[in-house]
């Protein structure tokens, strides 16, 4: 009969200096299995409602599930989890890399940090033996340099290393968390916490990673035919671009953000897309996470200007520093990314700040703050770097931009306040809702605001001949579309699934391009081997999709705490307007049609159509009748 194991948990006192050795019940894990469940599970069951996220009382949690390190591609995932310093929300966020799997391999499958500790500090994990280090020689530096010295000090080059930069330790509200100096638990603000803590750094001893519990039936499973097969066409089609590649065909539709969302075209996008990177020759490789055959990361050299170690942009990133600040140059983009990484910066928050402002500024908005006769210009790419590393080091007008363009836009004043594009105080990322409305629903509803990781997009289910229905089939029956920006019951119960559905795969530590209900690499099918042949578990679709369904309503439930309502599930007016050029010109969101699917998706939720709050019901249907004492 199959036991779920104990979940092994490190607890660690910063203010006291306490490490402290527990385990959590497989009967609670199974409910909870890792990643951002078990994250959200721990912060309700010790954050006090309403605590500042800056303050000691705040919990910083690093997780990982059973299945982390397995031999197959896409898991290889560190959820981390807090109340954000961003939105004042429930707040989680994720990064591939090696760190996640040797913290499995360590025993570990949780560490939460609380208090704060009177001088900065790092962590070290040699499996049982765990150490608190003094980290004021790191204290300053950038990634790179910190990662060298701490290697150095401890005489070890042979360990991983998950770090803030900077801008963490001087509490930009969306500073991230960087590892391997290239992958970064990017949303959220998780890197101010961890600076307000003052811990500098994770150190984990590489280890041997976890065996199959059915190695013999996990070794015929990844060595099937149909698996290697597939492997090798996904790695020669989305591994050659990554995300980088979509940059064209986004624009050529019409919807790639511009000028701080107010158009949908960009005259010269080609010169930022991931085919240019190819052609001009500063592409110099591609890299991969722990295990994963796809290698989707650019790698970029640029002499004397971008340095390979901090590897290259994404999509996402291109986007933030291009479009949205109609910029097209692309060794600008490429060095705002490196500064990202060396500073502990999210490259979509920035970015998207860096327009709102670019935005205020050409419509002197900026008056009373002193731009230090910087031009914040639309197309100014030479602002951006000096722009980024202001924020990083909070200086000057990166002071005031290191608070996010939410904050900004209320201290600005009323004229500001319509140009934040975002949701519950996080800054859009850069897919336009107004192509993809479901998705646009999803960011509204969603609990720590815009991210476009937590479903399937609309567009999934708008291809002609069908190609991915088998996989949805197994997720539930969706009608198919002719035109994806149709908001119906349809789609929302295909976007309230979808949404289930990669809450579960934060919770197991899967990569989202690797593991997915449509066009990735494997689907849910291969899911379900990978955990029976994986850790011993049966299970089902239906039970998947309730763990994903958990942790969602255990994150908005931890928001009602806090006081956001269905008040707070709103997107920028700016989406429902008509875009005024471009492919996409006189496409807007159908504002009485948004209203409905959005009043569609609570009932599929069973939330308070009016508060937007699960309701006593869901939760018990849910196992979560402990939220209700």
């Amino acid at each position: 009969m199959f036991t779920f194991p104990e979940a092994r948990i490190l607890d660690i006192d910063l203010s006291k200096k306490v490490i402290t050795k527990k385990t959590l019940p497989g009967e609670i894990y199974q409910l909870y299995p890792g990643g951002a469940a078990l994250g959200v599970y721990l912060m309700l069951q010790e954050i006090k409602p309403k605590i500042d996220p800056l303050s000691p009382e705040n919990l910083l949690i690093f997780s990982v599930s059973p299945l982390t390190g397995l031999p197959i591609s896409g898991l290889s995932r560190l959820s981390v989890s807090t109340k954000s310093p961003l939105t004042n929300c429930c707040g989680i966020s994720q990064a591939g890399g090696d760190f996640a799997v040797y913290l499995k391999a360590n025993g570990y499958d949780a560490v939460i940090f609380r208090g704060k500790a009177d001088s900065p500090l790092y962590l070290y994990i040699d499996e049982e033996k765990i150490e608190l280090k003094d980290a004021k020689n790191v204290w300053g530096k950038i990634t790179g340099e910190a990662e060298e010295i701490i290697k150095r000090e401890i005489n070890n080059k042979n360990v991983e290393i998950a770090q803030i930069g900077p801008a963490g330790e001087k509490l930009v509200r969306y500073a991230c968390i960087i590892n391997n100096n290239t992958r970064a638990n990017g949303r959220n603000g998780t890197g101010a916490v961890m600076g307000s803590k003052n811990l500098k750094a994770v150190v984990v001893q590489k280890k041997t990673t976890i065996k199959p519990y059915d190695k013999k039936g996990f070794d015929e499973f990844i060595k099937a035919p149909n698996m290697k097969n597939r492997l090798k066409a996904f790695t020669d089609g989305f591994g050659v671009y990554g995300t980088t590649g979509i940059v064209f065909s986004t624009n050529r539709t019409g919807f790639l953000p511009t000028k701080n969302y107010s158009e949908g075209y960009m005259e010269d996008a080609a010169n930022i897309d991931g085919r240019k990177m190819h052609e001009t020759g500063i592409l110099k490789g591609r890299e991969t996470c722990y295990g994963c055959g796809v290698r989707c990361k650019r790698v970029i050299d640029i002499s004397g200007k971008v340095d390979p170690l901090y590897g290259g942009p994404e999509y996402e990133t291109f986007a933030a520093f291009g479009s949205y600040c109609k910029v097209a140059d692309l060794e600008t983009i490429c060095i705002c990314n490196q500064l990202c990484n060396m500073y502990g910066l999210d490259t979509i928050s920035t970015g998207g700040t860096i327009a709102f402002a670019m935005e205020c500024y050409e419509k002197g908005l900026l008056a009373d703050k002193n731009t230090e006769g910087l031009e914040l210009n639309f197309g100014n790419h030479e602002i951006l770097p000096i722009l980024t590393e202001k924020i990083g080091k909070r200086e000057g007008i990166g002071d005031f931009l290191a608070k996010g363009s939410k904050r900004c836009a209320d201290e600005l004043g009323e004229e500001a306040i319509p140009l934040f594009m975002g949701v519950k105080g996080q800054e859009l990322p850069a897919h336009m809702p107004q192509l993809k409305p479901g998705l646009g629903v999803i960011y509204s509803v969603n609990p720590y605001g815009a991210d476009h990781e937590t479903c399937e997009h609309d567009t999934m289910i708008a291809i002609p001949g069908e190609p991915f229905k088998p996989r949805l089939n197994l997720i539930g029956e969706y009608n198919h579309y002719t035109d994806s920006k149709i908001l119906d019951e349809n789609k929302i119960r295909y976007m309230f699934d979808g949404q289930c559905f990669y809450s579960l795969t934060d919770t197991i530590g899967l990569c989202q391009f690797v593991w997915g209900m449509s066009w990735q690499l494997y689907g849910p099918a291969e899911l379900l081997k990978l955990i029976k042949f994986g850790i011993g578990w049966d299970t089902s679709i239906k039970e998947l999709l309730e763990v994903g369904e958990r942790c969602i309503n255990m994150m908005r439930h931890f928001n009602a705490r806090e006081g956001f309502t269905k008040e707070d599930d709103k997107l920028p007016e700016r989406v429902f307007e008509p875009l005024p050029e471009g492919p996409g010109k006189g496409i807007g969101i159908n504002k009485e049609e948004f209203n409905k699917a959005q009043d569609m998706y609570y009932k599929i939720a069973g939330w308070d159509e009016k508060t937007g709050i699960p309701s006593e019901q869901t939760l018990k249907k849910l196992q979560l009748d402990w939220l209700l004492d």
